[in-house]
């Protein structure tokens, strides 16, 4: 696993309601999604992150949404641009941030499409979503923007899976060869050859997670996810992200972390 030392975060502007989301969860409490946030920031800083916190940006209501403005690896940053057209002022305004950080820097040029959702790194190896926000081109340029850098990637077409926006609200990476998959992903042969830790198809969204140095971040709620990862032996953390789940967020898509 990556050690990570560092991350990025912006907390959701006054408009947050007014985003992007595909879900009918209701409107979201912005007051309740600053706390959440905050209890984000804190767990963060608690697994041993230096955290750059940017203001909110009213501009764009998903702008909270930060992961999905930038890949960033060990070796380079690569500034994408989102599906959705109303969020493409959200990369140039992260861009700035990533620049201080990094000098290895590439970005996803048109026709491509992609969000930072859809990008899972496996250690060295990188899953790459084709979605309804990433498509085949963008995909293309980010996995020869990787292979420039000595990584590997694989696409994953999710089109037509139910229920996730994102490769990340399907899958994420638990370390130590564990990839914990939807039931709707499990038997995909881009994931043959890693350990699958099934999520049951009622606790879907758990399997946005965040691991971070040795602990893991999982969405409160959700028992059986909570019980596995505490059966591998990692410390857990569990938050409340309620607001976020109205708007299609979860843990990942909060933070830029390096």
């Amino acid at each position: 696993m990556t050690a990570f030392t560092r991350a990025i975060v912006r907390p959701p502007a006054a408009n947050f309601a007014q985003g992007l989301t595909s879900v009918d969860l209701g409107m979201p409490d912005v007051a309740l999604a600053l706390e959440q946030h905050a209890q984000y920031c804190a767990a963060l800083e608690q697994c041993g992150l230096a955290l750059t916190r940017l203001p909110a940006d009213a501009r764009f209501a998903d702008s909270t949404f930060v992961e999905d403005t930038a890949i960033i690896t060990d070796r380079c940053a690569i500034l994408t641009r989102p599906g959705a057209g109303s969020r493409a002022g959200e990369v140039a305004a992260i861009e700035p941030i990533v620049r201080t950080h990094f000098s290895r820097i590439h970005r996803i040029a048109a026709p491509g499409t992609l969000d930072g959702g859809d990008v899972c790194q496996v250690d060295a190896h990188f899953f790459i979503g084709i979605s309804e926000r990433t498509n085949a081109e963008g995909a293309r340029q980010l996995a020869g923007f990787l292979a420039q850098a000595g990584f590997t990637s694989t696409t994953v077409d999710i089109r037509g899976v139910s229920g996730i926006l994102h490769l990340k609200s399907g899958i994420s990476y638990l370390g130590d060869k564990r990839l914990v998959v939807i039931d709707a992903l499990a038997d995909r042969p881009e994931f043959s050859d890693h350990a699958i830790v099934r999520i049951d198809a009622e606790e879907n969204y758990a399997a946005n997670f965040l691991r971070i140095n040795e602990s893991v971040i999982v969405s409160a709620g959700f028992p059986r996810f909570e019980a596995c990862v505490r059966g591998f032996g990692y410390p857990l953390i569990a938050l409340d992200m309620s607001e976020f789940r109205k708007m299609d967020g979860a843990l990942s898509c909060l933070s830029l972390r390096f």
